[in-house]
């Protein structure tokens, strides 16, 4: 669920402090990481300059470094879904929100990314989404990273949530999934394949956990 990712980062961020005050003004031009102007930041997002300094205050409290690791993501996670085993999830989603792929997420790709997930267009979301999916960011996405993403869903949403579920019911799902979405039968997914076929069959979506508030 892409969205679950989203709404559980926005909350673990949005319960600390909403108060606004010069001081944050004054950090957010010295912190060691700084973020980008927050007008530059406002211009990329649909986020306001009021939403932005409340996310960013949320974001230094939880990182005061001004930068996530893998491990946070994974802690943010594990405390949302304590029935399952997030930690895969948490490492693909990580890879997704990492968009230059240092090792760190910093407050602008926390940013850019919340924006798309939470109110960005179809086709920006399906993008975002198509990027989770391709593990190895080679532009395409195969059946075995379909199955690996669905089996991290599975697990982070643990025994409580599919308390009947076999083994092989993720991959009787990514089966049906790939047959739709590989129209040209060449056994990999382009984007254009990906957003095509999501934006034709809503089962589709609604199977594939993309948008139900995973993030």
């Amino acid at each position: 669920g892409l969205l679950l990712g989203a709404a559980t980062l926005k909350n673990t961020l949005l319960e600390k402090d909403a108060g606004d005050s010069v001081e944050d003004e004054l950090e957010l031009s010295a912190v060691r990481h700084r973020p980008e102007g927050l007008e530059q930041l406002e211009a990329q997002t649909r986020f306001s300059r009021k939403e932005l300094q409340i996310l960013y205050r949320g974001f230094k409290n939880e990182c005061p470094s001004g930068v996530v690791n893998e491990e946070t993501f994974k802690d943010i996670y594990s405390q949302f879904f304590p029935q399952g085993d997030a930690s895969t999830y948490a490492h693909f989603l990580f890879n997704a929100f990492d968009t230059d792929h240092n090792g760190s997420v910093s407050f602008e790709d926390f940013v850019m990314g919340l924006s798309i997930l939470l109110r960005g267009t179809i086709q920006e979301k399906l993008n975002w989404a198509f990027n989770l999916y391709d593990i190895n960011k080679d532009g395409y996405i195969t059946k075995e990273e379909m199955l690996d993403i669905m089996k991290a869903i599975y697990d982070m949403m643990g025994k409580c949530t599919y308390p009947v579920l076999k083994e092989e019911t993720p991959r009787q799902h990514v089966e049906v999934f790939f047959q739709k979405m590989d129209k040209n039968k060449d056994g990999v997914v382009t984007i254009d394949e990906f957003i095509d076929c999501c934006q034709n069959d809503e089962n589709i979506m609604r199977s594939m956990h993309l948008f139900e508030n995973v993030l």
